[in-house]
């Protein structure tokens, strides 16, 4: 998708289709709408009348520009009365690329000419054009689709707009590679292809980069990452990719703040010898969506060139039920020091976590952060649509939860209730790694915390729900979405 700034009128902006928001039918009171108007004529308001148009919110009304305006088609898409804001921008771009059928160009009418209004339609247009069609062949391929898009701003050379025009598409395709990631089969997407894509991303984009072998995670002591891929006749990786901002020059520079994420990248997930109903198996390639959130943040971040210095940690493997597979009864040595009893073999994320968390730790970031699709419970408790924050530090889960409401992406904040961590008491180990049924979530949470060492800020991002959908909704597209990227860069942005 090529999104470009355009200085053109309404009617005379040259696209397929024209995409126009509005917030009230009265032109005295939406001057936008009212230039619209005035321009389509006579028999205008019949139309809207015939199809019932009132510009709430969510409306959306196509019709033929009938030569009035150059535009082929008018989508008029109801914003409601309020104010409006980015996500009315980033709306209108993804109605746009949903509305389209035969539409090859499209032309937006921001609400404003900010560069917040840029950045959210520019990412919009990107995402919202969004198909995995990589295994789709011949006439099954997915036809149409918007190629370009123009945005209607006051100065299509104001440097502000066009550096939030090229964050938005940076953030945008960030997302879309998470998507793909996520969308990929299990039998093409696994521990080693995670990390050679991992790889060659970080060398386009200017990344340092590590990889470990078996023999590798096996040296550094990290028994609980191993034990889950004990079934598995596939090795597994640890990824690590490091951001360090750098000067006009191409120079490193010393940044204020270090952030490490940690990604869990289970490539697919049968749930062990405890294992999974078939229903349950079927989308258990998404359990690498914490991975392919935490790659793409890292490669946002570089791209953007953000003043932090960056750490992406991804521990990537299967859970299988191959002959040496891990049993419940076992216990394993962390590389925190700790025992761990194992209770439940389909409780094998927590395990992978535990010990990448403790390795990522001696990097002493000032922040540590983990997305991964943990629990089931996660979802009991908020729905498919919201993810569960758990953060020891009120001030880091306040800027979370800010950044997550700049990119428009739903968190809830879960308390780490003390009075469920006996749960997790072992009478053979250090601890067991699942408590009770009830609270699962925040006794996974618990259970994470072990590992992240004294005085480290940390917080923890179940993303089971919207990391991966079964229809489209709101932003995000059937299947993989994404989630996770876009606030993960308005943080590091907001530091």
């Amino acid at each position: 998708m090529r999104v470009s700034l355009s200085t053109d009128s309404i009617t005379n902006t040259k696209a397929d289709l024209l995409i126009v928001g509005v917030r009230s039918l009265r032109g005295d009171r939406d001057k936008t709408f009212g230039a619209v108007k005035k321009a389509m004529g006579s028999g205008f308001e019949g139309v809207l009348k015939a199809e019932g148009f009132e510009a709430k919110s969510g409306q959306t009304l196509k019709v033929p520009g009938r030569g009035r305006i150059k535009a082929d088609f008018v989508l008029l898409v109801g914003l409601g009365s309020g104010t409006p804001t980015e996500r009315a921008a980033r709306k209108l771009a993804i109605r746009a690329c949903r509305a389209a059928k035969r539409q090859k160009s499209a032309a937006l009418v921001l609400p404003e000419s900010t560069p917040e209004m840029v950045r959210a339609a520019t990412d919009g247009f990107v995402t919202g054009v969004y198909r995995y069609t990589d295994y789709k062949t011949g006439s099954r391929r997915p036809k149409g689709g918007l190629k370009s898009a123009a945005l209607l701003v006051d100065d299509k050379k104001r440097g502000d707009l066009r550096d939030a025009l090229n964050a938005g598409k940076i953030v945008g395709e960030s997302m879309n590679l998470a998507r793909d990631l996520v969308n990929g089969p299990p039998n093409d997407l696994n521990p080693l292809t995670l990390a050679e894509t991992a790889k060659a991303q970080a060398k386009e984009h200017g990344l340092q980069c590590t990889i470990w072998n078996k023999a590798q995670i096996k040296k550094a002591g990290m028994e609980l990452f191993l034990a889950v891929n004990r079934g598995s006749a596939i090795e597994p990786r640890m990824i690590h990719l490091v951001h360090k901002p750098r000067d006009s020059k191409g120079k490193v520079v010393k940044a204020d703040k270090k952030v490490c994420f940690v990604g869990k990248g289970l490539t697919f997930d049968s749930g062990g010898l405890c294992l999974k109903p078939g229903k349950s198996m079927l989308d258990m390639k998404c359990d690498m969506a914490g991975a392919a959130a935490t790659l793409g943040i890292a490669l946002a971040a570089a791209r953007l060139n953000l003043p932090v210095e960056v750490h992406a940690v991804i521990g990537s493997t299967e859970n299988m039920t191959g002959a040496e597979a891990y049993r419940p009864g076992d216990v394993f040595t962390s590389l925190d020091g700790k025992t761990v009893e194992i209770i439940n073999t389909d409780a094998e994320g927590r395990l992978v976590l535990a010990d990448c968390l403790a390795w990522a730790r001696e990097l002493k970031p000032d922040y540590l952060i983990d997305h991964a699709t943990l629990t089931g419970a996660s979802m009991v408790a908020l729905g498919p649509r919201r993810a569960s924050l758990f953060c020891n530090d009120d001030d880091f889960a306040a800027a979370y939860g800010g950044a997550a409401e700049t990119a428009d992406e739903s968190f809830w904040r879960m308390p780490l209730d003390e009075d469920l961590r006996g749960m997790l008491d072992s009478h053979i180990a250090d601890l067991k790694h699942t408590g009770a049924s009830w609270g699962g979530s925040i006794t996974a949470a618990l259970f994470l915390r072990e590992f992240i060492g004294k005085g480290t800020k940390w917080c923890h991002l179940d993303i089971a729900g919207p990391a991966f959908i079964d229809r489209t909704h709101g932003r995000h597209p059937k299947g993989g979405t994404g989630f996770g990227v876009a606030t993960g860069v308005s943080f590091l942005e907001g530091l």
